[in-house]
């Protein structure tokens, strides 16, 4: 379990800016089909060798040209609910405003730790309005340009002293040769992971309402059911009222979180009747980029009016909404009805196998170098990029390291033609898979 910093503030400050340097990233990936942006508001950092997780709150504002103050105040009190640690951007340009009083207020009463950051010091003739923020009420003041990074440093430094210890990323393989699998159940508020589980564990261990949010801390149930044995996490409690009519969509992303975290794999439900939306996609990459297995299912499948291809469209156009990463298995079930479900736990189980699987460095190199030789990188600059050797890295998650005389050569297009050529001759159905290419 990682530790889970957010940014808040009004808009426009530049939360936006700082998420990405944090991250690492130079901007949001966007989906041009839907518009939808993706790895926006969640990402992961490091910093002096300690890793935590980055929520950029901004981009769960409605509206965000003509946001109300209420709706920044909610995403505050998440943040004060769910965070390890917040950072607090102001803009040194603008000064204080009613709505950074209004911010400060409700952070004031937090014991979270809390760090205050005027943004957009682009010249040192500012430095002298820094000070002005010390009204704001907090101990911690940083400028910083999140554009240039410049004081961004010196932010991390003492804000990485505050994380709580918590257990490292486990990308190492298991020791124990019998560990269980741990299976997540995780999806949109309402989509039915309550009532599965119930079904699953065969009684009300969770509580079950038609309010979306409902869920709140994660529960770990052991599962046995004929030859299937594993963990089975469930976000599972009562919310009270008075949080069910605040942002749910950034709640459930920052609950998501957790369970994706602490599980080997997620089975992922989605409400037939409402589609596969934006939040399930950002769900979904999250899955992706923490590298555990994903089974997609459908649920409420008998609520859909059907023709000859219902079906087959349904399942077409999720696999072009989470490209290119489309080898998942995908179940159209209903837990009311019990239809099929055991198949997604079957399905579940067989992705744990599929992402533990390791493969001979022997076997590995006779399938792939002939692929290799008779389809080679494209040439770069004049560089023939020639691969010698491939094995598999001993991670929890299939890791393969390609050697070779160029590796800065090698392009995202011909990675992925490498991958594809992997998953059509070894069953790698659900796991994310990295390849990465190394001098020689």
């Amino acid at each position: 379990m990682s530790n889970i910093v957010a940014i808040v503030g009004r808009p426009n400050v530049g939360k936006s800016t700082l998420f990405n340097r944090l991250t690492g990233k130079k901007e949001a990936i966007v989906d041009a089909e839907s518009g939808v942006t993706r790895d926006r508001h969640y990402g992961r950092s490091d910093w002096n060798g300690i890793e935590f997780s980055v929520i950029d709150t901004g981009g769960y504002v409605d509206n965000s040209d003509d946001v109300f103050e209420d709706e920044i105040k909610k995403q505050v009190r998440l943040a004060i609910e769910e965070a390890d640690a917040i950072i607090f951007m102001v803009d040194i340009k603008d000064g204080i405003t009613g709505m950074d009083d209004a911010v400060a207020d409700l952070l004031r009463r937090s014991s979270k730790p809390v760090f205050l950051v005027a943004n957009k010091l682009d010249n040192h003739t500012q430095l002298s309005d820094i000070p002005e923020f010390y009204k704001l009420g907090f101990k911690e003041l940083f400028g910083i340009s999140a554009m240039s990074g410049s004081g961004t440093g010196e932010l991390l430094d003492e804000m990485v002293k505050v994380l709580p210890d918590k257990e490292p990323y486990n990308y190492e393989v298991p020791n124990a040769a019998d560990a269980l699998p741990k299976i997540a159940i995780i999806g949109r508020p309402n989509a039915g992971k309550s009532s599965l589980v119930n079904v699953l564990l065969g009684n009300d261990r969770t509580i079950v309402t038609p309010v979306p949010g409902t869920t709140r801390d994660s529960i770990h149930s052991h599962y046995k059911y004929f030859d299937l044995e594993f963990m089975l996490i469930d976000t599972a409690g009562i919310r009270k009222k008075s949080k069910v009519s605040e942002n749910i969509e950034f709640y459930s992303v920052m609950r998501a979180i957790r369970s994706i975290e602490s599980s080997d794999v997620c089975i992922l439900m989605i409400d037939a009747e409402r589609g596969f939306e934006a939040q399930d996609l950002n769900i979904f990459s999250l899955i992706e980029k923490n590298h555990k297995g994903a089974v997609i299912l459908v649920n409420k499948w008998d609520l859909v009016e059907k023709q000859t291809n219902t079906h087959k469209d349904f399942e077409e156009r999720i696999r072009q909404q989470i490209a290119p990463f489309k080898d998942v298995p995908i179940i159209f079930t209903s837990v009311l009805t019990k239809q099929r479900i055991f198949k997604g736990v079957e399905a579940a189980i067989e992705v744990f196998k599929n992402r533990s699987s390791k493969i001979p460095t022997a076997r590995l190199n006779d399938f792939i170098l002939p692929v290799i030789e008779q389809t080679p990188p494209p040439v770069t600059k004049g560089k023939f990029v020639r691969i010698k050797f491939a094995t598999q890295l001993p991670m929890a998650y299939p890791a393969f390291a390609f050697f070779c005389n160029h590796p800065q050569y090698i392009r995202e297009p011909y990675k992925r033609f490498v991958e594809n050529k992997l998953r059509e001759k070894f069953n790698f159905s659900g796991v994310p898979i990295e390849i990465y290419f190394r001098q020689k």
